[in-house]
C-alpha cells in the first residue's frame, strides 16, 4: 500500500491540497518539457558553434577537404582553450562526460545541482563538440536534463527521495530527445542513475521522458540520429557468431575505458593551469583529424557509411583505434561531451570489422553493416555495464524486431565479460577514483564525506609504558574511562588496555608491583587519523569488534591526539540515514 502525503498548493487566494504523488508528476512533465526544449536549443548551439568555427555546419565528411589544413589542426586546439577557460571559471561540474558528475550529487548531496551547471555544460560541450572534440551530446544532454531536474525539485521544495526522482527524470529526458528513444532514456535513468526501479520512481520518470520526446519529435520528426539500414540476418548458423562479437565488443569497450583515464592521469600530472589542458588535448586531436577526419565531432557520418557497408575492413579497424585516441584526448584533457556517442561509434567500427572478417570467412551472410549495428549496443554495454538500456536504444532506432535476440546475447555476454575484467564502468570508475562507491547507496557515501576530526574527542588518558599494575588499576579508578592508552618513550601510542585487560590481574597482589602496561592489553593496536573518514572507521571497529579507537597525529609521530567512539560513529550513520529522509522538507 503506497501511502500519499498532502501537498499544500496555493493559486491566487485558493488554498488546496494535492497528493504527492500527482504532484511529483506534474514536476516530471515540466522536467520534461524544459529538458526537451534545452535539447533543441543545445542543438541550435551545436550547429551555431560549429559554424562558427568551420562557416558549415554539416557532418565534417561533407566539407571536411575544402577546410585548409591549418584550421582542422588548429582549432580544436582554440576550441579546447575556450572550454578550459569555461569550464574552470563557470563550474567544474562542466567537465568531462557529466553523467558521473550527476551520480556523485545523487549520492553525496541528495541530488543537488548547481542550477549554472545546465548554462555552462550547454556552452562548453557546444564549443567542444563544435571546434571538433571526440564526444558525444548525450553526456551534456543527462547533465543539462539533470540540472534542471534538480533546480525544479529545489524549487518546489520536494524531500531528498524525491529529489533524487526529479534528478533521473531529467536525466531520462535528456537521452529520450538526443536519441528519440523514450523508452531507452527511462531505462537509462533507472538502470545507471537512480538505481530504483520502484514505482513511485517509475512513474515520473516514464512521463518526464514521453514528453521530452514529444517535443523532440516535433522539432525534428519522428526520425533517429542515424541512417539505419534494414537489419536482417541471412541464416540461422549467424546466431554462432553474435557470442564471439560479444566478447570482441567487451574486450574493445574495456580497452577503451583504461585508456581514456590513463590519459586523464597523464593530462592530470602535466604541470600547466587546468585551464590550458584542453587546448593541449585539442591540439593533438586536431593533428589527428588532419588524417582521419572521421574522428571529428560526434561521428554520425561515419558511423552512418560503416552502418551501410561502406567502409573497407581495415578502415573500420583503424578507426576503433583513432576514434579510442580521439576521445581520450578530448576528454581526459579536460573538454566537455559524452562517451555515450563514441561507445557507439566504436561499436560500430568494431561489429563493421567483425561483420567484414566473418564475411571472408563465412561467404552469404548478412553484410557487415548488420554486425555494425548490433556492434554499436554490445559496446555501450561493455562500457556502461547497463545492457538493458544498450539493447533498448538500438531497437528503438531500428524499429526492428528482428535485431533483438543478436542484441541480447551481444550486450549480455559483453556486459559480463566487461564486468569480469574490469569492475567498474566508465561512469563508476570515476567516481570510485575520487573515492565515491556508489553502490553503498547516499548514506555509506555520506560517511565518507565526514572525517574523524569531526567525531573525536580528545583528553585521552594516556599511561607510560613502565607503569606498574597497581597504579593503572588506580588509573581507572580515578578516571574511568573505558581505555588507556600506552606511550613509549617519545610519546608514540605502543598499546591500549581495556579493564578487560587486567580484570584477571585484580586478585594477584604479588604481581601488582611485577606487571607493567607494556605487559598487558593490546600491542600496536589499529589507529585512525583525524583525516580519516568514518566509514572507514566503522570498518576498524566492526572488524576488531572493539568500541573505541585511538586517534593519532597525521605527521607519523604516532602522537595520540584524541579517541573515536562507537557511539560517535553511530550517531554519524543516523545523521546520514536522516538527512536523507527528512532534508529538504
Amino acid at each position: 500500500m503506497i501511502r500519499n502525503t498532502c501537498r499544500e498548493i496555493i493559486i491566487g487566494f485558493t488554498r488546496f491540497c494535492m497528493e504527492q504523488h500527482i504532484f511529483n508528476l506534474l514536476l516530471a512533465i515540466f522536467i520534461g518539457a524544459l529538458s526537451g526544449w534545452g535539447a533543441i536549443l543545445f542543438q541550435h548551439i551545436l550547429q551555431a558553434s560549429q559554424f562558427a568555427f568551420y562557416q558549415n555546419s554539416n557532418d565534417i565528411l561533407t566539407f571536411h577537404n575544402s577546410v585548409p589544413a591549418w584550421k582542422l589542426a588548429l582549432l580544436p586546439a582554440v576550441g579546447g582553450l575556450l572550454v578550459g577557460l569555461l569550464v574552470h571559471f563557470g563550474a567544474r561540474e562542466a567537465k568531462g562526460h557529466g553523467v558521473p558528475e550527476v551520480m556523485a550529487a545523487l549520492a553525496l548531496e541528495g541530488g543537488r545541482i548547481r542550477k549554472r551547471v545546465a548554462l555552462v555544460k550547454i556552452l562548453a560541450s557546444a564549443i567542444c563538440i563544435g571546434s571538433g572534440g571526440s564526444s558525444g551530446r548525450e553526456g551534456p544532454m543527462v547533465q543539462i536534463g539533470s540540472s534542471i531536474g534538480s533546480s525544479v525539485g529545489q524549487l518546489a521544495g520536494v524531500t531528498v527521495m524525491h529529489q533524487r526522482t526529479m534528478v533521473g527524470c531529467g536525466a531520462a529526458a535528456g537521452i529520450a530527445a538526443t536519441f528519440n528513444a523514450p523508452i531507452a532514456g527511462v531505462l537509462f535513468a533507472l538502470e545507471i542513475i537512480i538505481g530504483d526501479f520502484g514505482l513511485t520512481s517509475f512513474s515520473p520518470v516514464v512521463i518526464s521522458s514521453v514528453t521530452a520526446t514529444a517535443i523532440s519529435r516535433y522539432y525534428w520528426g519522428d526520425l533517429p540520429n542515424f541512417s539505419i539500414p534494414t537489419y536482417e540476418i541471412f541464416s540461422g548458423w549467424e546466431f554462432g557468431l553474435y557470442p564471439l562479437l560479444g566478447v570482441l565488443a567487451a574486450l574493445v569497450a574495456v580497452a577503451f575505458i583504461i585508456v581514456l583515464y590513463k590519459a586523464e592521469d597523464v593530462f592530470e600530472g602535466l604541470p600547466l593551469p587546468e585551464w590550458l589542458k584542453p587546448a593541449l588535448g585539442g591540439l593533438m586531436l586536431g593533428l589527428i583529424v588532419l588524417v582521419w577526419p572521421e574522428a571529428f565531432g560526434v561521428g554520425y557520418g561515419a558511423m552512418n557509411l560503416a552502418l551501410h557497408s561502406q567502409m573497407t575492413g581495415l578502415m573500420l579497424l583503424a578507426l576503433v583505434f583513432v576514434k579510442i585516441s580521439a576521445t581520450s584526448l578530448t576528454l581526459g584533457s579536460g573538454g566537455s561531451g559524452g562517451i555515450f556517442a563514441p561507445s557507439l561509434f566504436i561499436g560500430a567500427m568494431t561489429g563493421g570489422f567483425f561483420g567484414w572478417g566473418a564475411g571472408l570467412l563465412f561467404p552469404g551472410i548478412a553484410p557487415p553493416g548488420a554486425y555494425a549495428l548490433v556492434g554499436m549496443g554490445a559496446v555501450v554495454a561493455g562500457t556502461t555495464h547497463a545492457p538493458i538500456t544498450a539493447i533498448l536504444i538500438i531497437f528503438e532506432m531500428t524499429g526492428d524486431y528482428k535485431i533483438i535476440l543478436p542484441m541480447m546475447i551481444t550486450c549480455i555476454l559483453a556486459t559480463i565479460v566487461a564486468s569480469a575484467l574490469k569492475r567498474d564502468s566508465i561512469y563508476t570508475l570515476k567516481l570510485r577514483r575520487r573515492g565515491i562507491e556508489i553502490a553503498g547507496g547516499m548514506e555509506q557515501n555520506i560517511l565518507r564525506s565526514l572525517t574523524v576530526h569531526q567525531f573525536m574527542t580528545g583528553g585521552v588518558t594516556t599511561v607510560p609504558e613502565a607503569m606498574p599494575l597497581i597504579d593503572i588499576i588506580r588509573t581507572f579508578k580515578h578516571d574511568n574511562v573505558p581505555y588507556l592508552h600506552v606511550t613509549g618513550s617519545r610519546d608514540e601510542l605502543t598499546g591500549i588496555i581495556s579493564f578487560r585487560d587486567i580484570r584477571p590481574l585484580l586478585r594477584e597482589d604479588g604481581l601488582h608491583y611485577l606487571v607493567i602496561a607494556k605487559d598487558v592489553g593490546t600491542r600496536n593496536p589499529a589507529t585512525v587519523e583525524p583525516g580519516d573518514n568514518i566509514q572507514k572507521a566503522m570498518r576498524i571497529m566492526s572488524a576488531r569488534g572493539i568500541s573505541q579507537l585511538p586517534v593519532v597525529e597525521a605527521s607519523g609521530s604516532g602522537r595520540v591526539v584524541g579517541a573515536l567512539q562507537q557511539k560517535d560513529v553511530l550517531m554519524a550513520y543516523d545523521k546520514a540515514i536522516v538527512r536523507r529522509e527528512i532534508e529538504g522538507v
